[in-house]
């Protein structure tokens, strides 16, 4: 039970601050702690969250409550390279860098 998103325009370095937060919690829990970040990057995963929620609802129907988060990855995507005109007619790169986002949900076992 996965989902994914790619090419988030957003630095991976920042939005792996909030995916590590929310790894090893459960669904529920984990809605509601991201709903409070003031990070950007807390309503990107929290709808990415009720994504793969949904998938595991549909697919493998399975109860909300006993999923919890396995495991999240950030990877860096396509970055695109700009330039920023300086002093004296040089110039500087700016990179706009970019993430894939995956979840991995598993279903908890109270044994």
């Amino acid at each position: 039970m996965k989902s994914f998103l790619k090419n988030h325009r957003q630095a991976p370095r920042k939005v792996r601050l909030v995916t590590n937060f929310i790894k090893g919690k459960l669904v529920n829990v984990a809605q509601n702690e991201l709903k409070l970040l003031p990070q950007r990057a807390g309503m990107v995963v929290k709808k990415l969250l009720g994504s793969a929620v949904a998938n595991a609802k549909h697919n493998s129907e399975v109860s909300e409550d006993k999923l919890y988060v396995k495991d999240i990855i950030v990877n860096e995507g396509s970055t695109l390279k700009r330039f920023r005109p300086r002093a004296m007619g040089r110039s500087s790169k700016i990179n706009k860098r970019s993430s894939h986002i995956t979840i991995i949900l598993a279903e908890k076992n109270y044994d």
